[in-house]
């Protein structure tokens, strides 16, 4: 049913890469695209805004309440492959390139905001270091075997040792700067 919701909505294109969909009070000037265009984009969580719109037949301001959905950009959809414990010892501790390792899980709020950041730097760094990630709730023994106490944690592995570890959703900046010591 929210699939069929979505597509039927039309979406004003304020610049490449980034829509916002109003359901009432756009601009007829507006350019207009359906969902169905952003092939590989996904929706963020929707929000209520008040949006002020004039009327045509009158000359005076009329205040409404719209759901406003934004659709995230192609980086933001980068996704970083998935390890399991089945492929943790060829994928992770047998690389012949050093590995960032993002431990994570789906009902984990700050785990969302870093992976856009994870996904963005994998493509960056490819070829330099590699990029997985791990659902802690499906993996819970990896995650103990490497004291996982708290996530989202990035790990650094080289030559199929722990090299460093980042916990929390933390700047690009600080990702980056480990990530240089290894590469």
């Amino acid at each position: 049913m929210a699939a069929t919701i979505l597509e039927s909505l039309a979406i004003p294109c304020s610049r490449p890469g980034l829509s916002t969909s109003v359901t009432s009070g756009r601009s007829a000037a507006a350019p207009l695209a359906t969902l169905s265009q952003f092939k590989g984009l996904r929706a963020s969580p929707c929000r209520q805004i008040a949006v002020s719109a004039r009327s045509t037949a009158r000359s005076r301001s009329i205040r409404r309440r719209d759901v406003v959905c934004e659709v995230q950009g192609q980086e933001a959809a980068l996704s970083v492959p998935d390890v399991t414990k089945s492929t943790w010892q060829s994928m992770v501790l047998e690389s012949d390139l050093p590995v960032l390792v993002e431990f994570w899980a789906s009902w984990c709020g700050p785990c969302k905001m870093i992976d856009p950041v994870v996904g963005k730097l994998s493509k960056e760094y490819e070829g330099k270091i590699r990029f997985y990630k791990i659902n802690t709730d499906d993996n819970p023994d990896i995650a103990t075997q490497y004291g996982i106490r708290s996530i989202p944690t990035m790990m650094i592995f080289k030559n199929g040792e722990k090299k460093d570890a980042v916990i929390g959703a933390v700047p690009e900046g600080t990702l980056v700067s480990c990530i240089d010591k290894f590469v």
